[in-house]
């Protein structure tokens, strides 16, 4: 585990960066998210969103390194933006230093 990556407060995993797109309103180069596919919070979100708003899709726990600020980074699927996970310091795209 590399002590530098913020933790996820629902499932305690390290959270990852990811590349904000080009264009958004994030001030931020990227956000840390939790990729964890096991998290209690991505894991009820497909239920929630479901009954809620006749959707299926999730969320992820995301926090912005500038503003310190946390929230839910919407997914459609679990592979949904994983393609924008950022490699950690040894090239490491998943994390798992």
């Amino acid at each position: 585990m590399n002590p530098s990556k913020p933790i996820c407060p629902h499932c305690n995993e390290p959270m990852q960066r990811w590349a904000t797109p080009v264009g958004s309103s994030w001030d931020a180069s990227f956000l840390w998210v939790c990729f964890n596919d096991q998290c209690g919070y991505f894991v009820r979100g497909w239920a929630f969103l479901e009954e809620r708003f006749g959707r299926r899709a999730s969320y992820r726990h995301s926090l912005d390194p500038l503003s310190g600020g946390t929230g839910p980074l919407p997914v459609w699927s679990q592979a949904a933006l994983r393609d924008q996970i950022l490699p950690d310091d040894n090239g490491d795209a998943h994390g798992d230093a």
